[in-house]
Protein backbone atom coordinates (compact mmCIF):
# COMPACT_ATOMS: atom_id res chain seq x y z
CA UNK A 1 0.00 0.00 0.00
CA UNK A 2 1.59 3.34 -1.01
CA UNK A 3 2.35 5.92 1.61
CA UNK A 4 -0.24 8.68 1.94
CA UNK A 5 2.24 11.25 3.20
CA UNK A 6 2.59 14.15 0.79
CA UNK A 7 6.04 14.87 -0.52
CA UNK A 8 7.78 12.05 1.41
CA UNK A 9 9.56 9.20 -0.25
CA UNK A 10 8.29 5.72 0.61
CA UNK A 11 11.78 4.58 1.67
CA UNK A 12 12.05 7.40 4.19
CA UNK A 13 8.48 7.57 5.46
CA UNK A 14 8.30 4.36 7.45
CA UNK A 15 9.46 0.80 7.26
CA UNK A 16 5.91 -0.47 7.29
CA UNK A 17 5.03 1.26 3.98
CA UNK A 18 8.33 0.44 2.26
CA UNK A 19 7.90 -1.93 -0.65
CA UNK A 20 11.25 -1.73 -2.37
CA UNK A 21 13.33 -4.83 -3.16
CA UNK A 22 15.90 -3.95 -0.49
CA UNK A 23 13.18 -3.82 2.16
CA UNK A 24 11.81 -7.20 1.14
CA UNK A 25 15.36 -8.62 1.32
CA UNK A 26 15.84 -7.22 4.84
CA UNK A 27 12.57 -8.79 5.99
CA UNK A 28 13.64 -12.13 4.57
CA UNK A 29 16.99 -11.91 6.38
CA UNK A 30 15.35 -10.88 9.67
CA UNK A 31 12.95 -13.81 9.59
CA UNK A 32 15.42 -16.49 10.80
CA UNK A 33 16.79 -14.10 13.45
CA UNK A 34 13.33 -13.46 14.87
CA UNK A 35 12.55 -17.19 14.85
CA UNK A 36 15.85 -17.95 16.59
CA UNK A 37 15.18 -15.30 19.24
CA UNK A 38 11.74 -16.79 19.88
CA UNK A 39 13.22 -20.28 20.26
CA UNK A 40 15.86 -18.94 22.68
CA UNK A 41 13.18 -17.16 24.70
CA UNK A 42 11.10 -20.34 24.85
CA UNK A 43 14.10 -22.34 26.04
CA UNK A 44 14.87 -19.78 28.74
CA UNK A 45 11.24 -19.88 29.87
CA UNK A 46 11.33 -23.67 29.98
CA UNK A 47 14.58 -23.59 31.98
CA UNK A 48 13.08 -21.13 34.45
CA UNK A 49 10.02 -23.34 34.90
CA UNK A 50 12.18 -26.43 35.49
CA UNK A 51 14.34 -24.59 38.02
CA UNK A 52 11.27 -23.33 39.86
CA UNK A 53 10.16 -26.94 40.31
CA UNK A 54 13.39 -27.80 42.15
CA UNK A 55 12.93 -28.15 45.89
CA UNK A 56 15.90 -25.89 46.60
CA UNK A 57 14.28 -23.08 44.62
CA UNK A 58 10.90 -23.61 46.28
CA UNK A 59 12.55 -23.60 49.71
CA UNK A 60 14.16 -20.22 49.11
CA UNK A 61 10.94 -18.83 47.60
CA UNK A 62 9.00 -19.85 50.70
CA UNK A 63 11.81 -18.61 52.94
CA UNK A 64 11.59 -15.20 51.27
CA UNK A 65 7.77 -15.15 51.36
CA UNK A 66 7.85 -15.78 55.12
CA UNK A 67 10.33 -12.90 55.65
CA UNK A 68 13.03 -15.35 56.69
CA UNK A 69 15.98 -12.93 56.35
CA UNK A 70 14.25 -10.38 58.60
CA UNK A 71 13.39 -13.05 61.19
CA UNK A 72 16.99 -14.32 61.13
CA UNK A 73 18.33 -10.79 61.66
CA UNK A 74 16.18 -10.37 64.75
CA UNK A 75 17.21 -13.79 66.06
CA UNK A 76 20.91 -13.01 65.60
CA UNK A 77 20.63 -9.89 67.76
CA UNK A 78 18.75 -11.80 70.45
CA UNK A 79 21.37 -14.56 70.26
CA UNK A 80 24.15 -12.06 70.92
CA UNK A 81 22.49 -11.06 74.20
CA UNK A 82 21.62 -14.59 75.18
CA UNK A 83 24.99 -16.23 74.53
CA UNK A 84 26.85 -14.08 77.08
CA UNK A 85 24.16 -14.70 79.68
CA UNK A 86 24.15 -18.39 78.85
CA UNK A 87 27.92 -18.65 79.22
CA UNK A 88 27.80 -17.02 82.63
CA UNK A 89 24.99 -19.28 83.77
CA UNK A 90 26.56 -22.44 82.36
CA UNK A 91 30.07 -21.91 83.65
CA UNK A 92 28.81 -20.73 87.04
CA UNK A 93 26.93 -24.01 87.46
CA UNK A 94 29.33 -26.43 85.76
CA UNK A 95 32.54 -24.49 86.37
CA UNK A 96 32.76 -25.66 89.97
CA UNK A 97 32.97 -29.24 88.72
CA UNK A 98 35.09 -28.56 85.65
CA UNK A 99 37.87 -27.06 87.76
CA UNK A 100 38.54 -30.49 89.19
CA UNK A 101 39.20 -31.98 85.73
CA UNK A 102 41.48 -29.71 83.66
CA UNK A 103 41.34 -32.00 80.63
CA UNK A 104 37.54 -31.97 80.54
CA UNK A 105 37.52 -28.23 81.21
CA UNK A 106 39.78 -27.54 78.24
CA UNK A 107 37.65 -29.82 76.07
CA UNK A 108 34.47 -27.95 77.04
CA UNK A 109 36.10 -24.58 76.31
CA UNK A 110 37.34 -25.82 72.93
CA UNK A 111 33.88 -27.16 72.09
CA UNK A 112 32.26 -23.80 72.85
CA UNK A 113 35.02 -21.95 70.96
CA UNK A 114 34.47 -24.19 67.93
CA UNK A 115 30.70 -23.72 68.06
CA UNK A 116 30.97 -19.91 68.27
CA UNK A 117 34.28 -18.67 66.81
CA UNK A 118 35.49 -15.43 68.35
CA UNK A 119 33.49 -15.83 71.55
CA UNK A 120 36.19 -17.16 73.92
CA UNK A 121 39.82 -16.07 73.91
CA UNK A 122 41.59 -19.41 74.28
CA UNK A 123 45.06 -17.84 74.15
CA UNK A 124 45.94 -19.03 70.65
CA UNK A 125 46.29 -15.49 69.31
CA UNK A 126 42.96 -15.39 67.48
CA UNK A 127 41.34 -13.26 70.20
CA UNK A 128 37.85 -13.43 71.61
CA UNK A 129 35.17 -11.50 73.44
CA UNK A 130 35.61 -13.33 76.76
CA UNK A 131 38.85 -14.22 78.51
CA UNK A 132 39.05 -17.88 79.39
CA UNK A 133 40.18 -17.15 82.96
CA UNK A 134 37.08 -15.02 83.60
CA UNK A 135 34.86 -18.06 83.08
CA UNK A 136 36.23 -19.87 86.12
CA UNK A 137 36.57 -17.03 88.64
CA UNK A 138 33.46 -17.94 90.64
CA UNK A 139 34.25 -20.32 93.48
CA UNK A 140 30.84 -20.19 95.18
CA UNK A 141 27.30 -19.06 94.53
CA UNK A 142 25.94 -16.33 96.86
CA UNK A 143 22.41 -14.98 97.13
CA UNK A 144 23.24 -11.96 94.99
CA UNK A 145 24.89 -14.27 92.49
CA UNK A 146 21.80 -16.47 92.46
CA UNK A 147 19.55 -13.46 91.69
CA UNK A 148 21.88 -12.36 88.88
CA UNK A 149 21.94 -15.94 87.65
CA UNK A 150 18.13 -16.05 87.49
CA UNK A 151 18.00 -12.75 85.57
CA UNK A 152 20.60 -13.95 83.07
CA UNK A 153 18.77 -17.24 82.69
CA UNK A 154 15.59 -15.34 81.82
CA UNK A 155 17.59 -13.40 79.19
CA UNK A 156 18.84 -16.66 77.72
CA UNK A 157 15.30 -18.00 77.49
CA UNK A 158 14.27 -14.89 75.54
CA UNK A 159 16.02 -16.15 72.42
CA UNK A 160 13.96 -19.33 72.44
CA UNK A 161 10.75 -17.31 72.49
CA UNK A 162 11.85 -15.38 69.41
CA UNK A 163 13.02 -18.58 67.71
CA UNK A 164 9.67 -20.26 68.45
CA UNK A 165 7.77 -17.45 66.71
CA UNK A 166 10.11 -17.59 63.69
CA UNK A 167 9.96 -21.37 63.30
CA UNK A 168 6.17 -21.44 63.62
CA UNK A 169 5.94 -18.71 60.98
CA UNK A 170 7.97 -20.84 58.58
CA UNK A 171 5.64 -23.80 59.20
CA UNK A 172 2.51 -21.67 58.68
CA UNK A 173 1.45 -22.29 62.27
CA UNK A 174 -0.50 -19.82 64.41
CA UNK A 175 1.08 -18.29 67.54
CA UNK A 176 1.62 -20.78 70.35
CA UNK A 177 -1.21 -20.49 72.89
CA UNK A 178 0.46 -22.72 75.47
CA UNK A 179 0.60 -21.36 79.00
CA UNK A 180 3.52 -18.94 79.42
CA UNK A 181 5.22 -20.80 82.27
CA UNK A 182 4.92 -24.11 80.47
CA UNK A 183 6.67 -22.63 77.42
CA UNK A 184 9.45 -21.30 79.61
CA UNK A 185 9.85 -24.70 81.24
CA UNK A 186 10.25 -26.26 77.80
CA UNK A 187 12.82 -23.63 76.89
CA UNK A 188 14.61 -24.27 80.17
CA UNK A 189 14.75 -27.94 79.25
CA UNK A 190 16.39 -26.99 75.95
CA UNK A 191 18.95 -24.83 77.76
CA UNK A 192 19.80 -27.65 80.15
CA UNK A 193 19.94 -30.04 77.21
CA UNK A 194 22.34 -27.79 75.32
CA UNK A 195 24.59 -27.59 78.35
CA UNK A 196 24.50 -31.36 78.77
CA UNK A 197 25.23 -31.89 75.07
CA UNK A 198 28.22 -29.52 75.29
CA UNK A 199 29.67 -31.36 78.28
CA UNK A 200 28.89 -34.73 76.69
CA UNK A 201 30.54 -33.64 73.45
CA UNK A 202 33.65 -32.59 75.33
CA UNK A 203 33.74 -35.87 77.27
CA UNK A 204 33.34 -37.92 74.09
CA UNK A 205 36.06 -35.84 72.45
CA UNK A 206 38.46 -36.59 75.29
CA UNK A 207 37.56 -40.29 75.24
CA UNK A 208 37.82 -40.59 71.45
CA UNK A 209 41.21 -38.84 71.44
CA UNK A 210 42.54 -41.22 74.09
CA UNK A 211 41.06 -44.25 72.32
CA UNK A 212 42.54 -43.17 68.99
CA UNK A 213 45.97 -42.68 70.52
CA UNK A 214 45.75 -46.13 72.12
CA UNK A 215 44.77 -47.79 68.83
CA UNK A 216 47.52 -46.02 66.90
CA UNK A 217 50.08 -47.16 69.46
CA UNK A 218 48.88 -50.74 69.06
CA UNK A 219 49.45 -50.72 65.29
CA UNK A 220 52.70 -48.80 65.55
CA UNK A 221 51.66 -45.42 64.09
CA UNK A 222 53.00 -42.21 65.56
CA UNK A 223 50.30 -40.25 67.34
CA UNK A 224 51.67 -36.99 65.93
CA UNK A 225 51.77 -38.13 62.30
CA UNK A 226 49.67 -36.67 59.51
CA UNK A 227 47.47 -39.76 59.46
CA UNK A 228 46.74 -39.43 63.17
CA UNK A 229 45.85 -35.76 62.81
CA UNK A 230 43.56 -36.51 59.84
CA UNK A 231 41.84 -39.35 61.70
CA UNK A 232 41.28 -37.15 64.75
CA UNK A 233 39.89 -34.42 62.51
CA UNK A 234 37.45 -36.79 60.81
CA UNK A 235 36.27 -38.21 64.13
CA UNK A 236 35.80 -34.72 65.54
CA UNK A 237 33.81 -33.49 62.54
CA UNK A 238 31.63 -36.61 62.57
CA UNK A 239 30.92 -36.12 66.25
CA UNK A 240 30.01 -32.47 65.67
CA UNK A 241 27.71 -33.45 62.78
CA UNK A 242 25.83 -35.99 64.90
CA UNK A 243 25.43 -33.64 67.85
CA UNK A 244 24.33 -30.71 65.65
CA UNK A 245 21.74 -32.97 64.02
CA UNK A 246 20.36 -33.92 67.43
CA UNK A 247 20.30 -30.29 68.56
CA UNK A 248 18.52 -29.06 65.42
CA UNK A 249 15.97 -31.88 65.51
CA UNK A 250 15.23 -31.11 69.17
CA UNK A 251 14.89 -27.41 68.38
CA UNK A 252 12.45 -27.96 65.52
CA UNK A 253 10.42 -30.44 67.53
CA UNK A 254 10.10 -28.30 70.67
CA UNK A 255 9.82 -24.86 69.06
CA UNK A 256 7.22 -25.91 66.50
CA UNK A 257 5.18 -27.71 69.13
CA UNK A 258 4.38 -30.42 66.56
CA UNK A 259 5.40 -34.06 66.27
CA UNK A 260 6.95 -33.64 62.86
CA UNK A 261 7.40 -36.72 60.63
CA UNK A 262 10.68 -38.41 61.52
CA UNK A 263 12.04 -38.72 58.00
CA UNK A 264 11.34 -35.08 57.11
CA UNK A 265 12.74 -33.91 60.44
CA UNK A 266 15.91 -35.99 60.05
CA UNK A 267 16.55 -34.83 56.48
CA UNK A 268 16.23 -31.14 57.32
CA UNK A 269 18.29 -31.51 60.50
CA UNK A 270 21.13 -33.32 58.73
CA UNK A 271 21.25 -30.69 55.98
CA UNK A 272 21.29 -27.95 58.60
CA UNK A 273 24.05 -29.72 60.54
CA UNK A 274 26.14 -30.00 57.36
CA UNK A 275 25.72 -26.28 56.71
CA UNK A 276 26.68 -25.48 60.30
CA UNK A 277 29.74 -27.72 59.97
CA UNK A 278 30.88 -25.77 56.91
CA UNK A 279 30.38 -22.52 58.81
CA UNK A 280 32.46 -23.82 61.73
CA UNK A 281 35.30 -24.86 59.43
CA UNK A 282 35.25 -21.38 57.86
CA UNK A 283 34.56 -19.64 61.17
CA UNK A 284 37.99 -18.05 61.58
CA UNK A 285 37.79 -16.59 58.07
CA UNK A 286 34.27 -15.25 58.63
CA UNK A 287 35.08 -13.66 61.99
CA UNK A 288 38.49 -12.43 60.84
CA UNK A 289 36.97 -10.54 57.92
CA UNK A 290 35.46 -7.97 60.27
CA UNK A 291 38.77 -7.42 62.07
CA UNK A 292 40.59 -6.56 58.85
CA UNK A 293 38.21 -3.68 58.18
CA UNK A 294 39.74 -0.51 59.71
CA UNK A 295 36.28 0.99 60.23
CA UNK A 296 35.27 -1.97 62.41
CA UNK A 297 38.57 -2.63 64.19
CA UNK A 298 37.50 -1.07 67.51
CA UNK A 299 34.51 -3.43 67.89
CA UNK A 300 35.46 -6.16 65.44
CA UNK A 301 34.68 -8.99 67.87
CA UNK A 302 31.08 -7.90 68.39
CA UNK A 303 30.57 -7.32 64.66
CA UNK A 304 32.08 -10.72 63.91
CA UNK A 305 29.76 -12.40 66.40
CA UNK A 306 26.75 -10.63 64.88
CA UNK A 307 27.77 -11.86 61.43
CA UNK A 308 28.26 -15.37 62.79
CA UNK A 309 24.91 -15.53 64.59
CA UNK A 310 23.22 -14.06 61.53
CA UNK A 311 24.53 -16.91 59.37
CA UNK A 312 23.64 -19.53 61.98
CA UNK A 313 20.08 -18.22 62.32
CA UNK A 314 19.73 -18.20 58.54
CA UNK A 315 20.76 -21.86 58.47
CA UNK A 316 18.29 -22.64 61.25
CA UNK A 317 15.31 -21.09 59.47
CA UNK A 318 16.25 -22.40 56.01
CA UNK A 319 16.46 -25.92 57.47
CA UNK A 320 13.01 -25.46 59.01
CA UNK A 321 11.73 -24.23 55.64
CA UNK A 322 13.17 -27.34 53.95
CA UNK A 323 11.20 -29.53 56.36
CA UNK A 324 8.02 -27.52 55.72
CA UNK A 325 8.38 -27.78 51.92
CA UNK A 326 9.20 -31.50 52.16
CA UNK A 327 6.05 -32.06 54.19
CA UNK A 328 3.96 -30.09 51.69
CA UNK A 329 5.36 -32.17 48.82
CA UNK A 330 4.16 -35.32 50.60
CA UNK A 331 0.74 -33.87 51.39
CA UNK A 332 1.40 -33.46 55.12
CA UNK A 333 0.07 -30.52 57.10
CA UNK A 334 2.25 -29.36 60.00
CA UNK A 335 -0.73 -28.16 62.04
CA UNK A 336 -2.18 -31.68 62.11
CA UNK A 337 0.77 -33.17 64.02
CA UNK A 338 0.09 -31.50 67.37
CA UNK A 339 -0.96 -34.77 69.00
CA UNK A 340 1.04 -37.07 66.80
CA UNK A 341 -1.76 -37.87 64.37
CA UNK A 342 -0.70 -36.68 60.97
CA UNK A 343 -3.44 -35.84 58.50
CA UNK A 344 -2.64 -36.00 54.82
CA UNK A 345 -3.91 -33.20 52.65
CA UNK A 346 -4.23 -33.71 48.91
CA UNK A 347 -1.04 -32.51 47.23
CA UNK A 348 -1.41 -29.77 44.65
CA UNK A 349 -2.04 -31.27 41.19
CA UNK A 350 0.99 -31.34 38.93
CA UNK A 351 -0.82 -29.42 36.19
CA UNK A 352 -1.75 -26.64 38.60
CA UNK A 353 1.81 -26.46 39.88
CA UNK A 354 3.13 -26.16 36.35
CA UNK A 355 0.64 -23.43 35.51
CA UNK A 356 1.63 -21.53 38.61
CA UNK A 357 5.32 -21.88 37.78
CA UNK A 358 4.74 -20.64 34.22
CA UNK A 359 2.77 -17.69 35.57
CA UNK A 360 5.61 -16.73 37.88
CA UNK A 361 8.13 -17.01 35.04
CA UNK A 362 6.05 -14.62 32.95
Amino acid sequence: MPCKSMGVLPRVCCVRHSTGPLDRLERVERGPMVAGAKRLYARIQSLIVRMQRLRVARVFVRYSEKNGPILAAGLSLAALYSVFAGLYVGFTIFGLYLKADPQLRDAVVNTVALSVPGLIDTGDGSGGAINIDALFTSSSLTWSGAIALAALLFTTLGWFGAARAAVRTVFDLPPDKTFFLLRKLRDLGLVVGFGAVTVLSAAISVFSTSALSFLLDLIGIDGHSGFADAAARVIGLTLVLVLDTIVLASLFRVLSGQRLPGRRLLTGSVLGALALGILKVLGATIIGGAGRNPLLASFAVIVGLLIWFGLVCQVLLISATWIAVDMADHGEDASSFARGGGVRVPPRPLRARRARAVGRAR
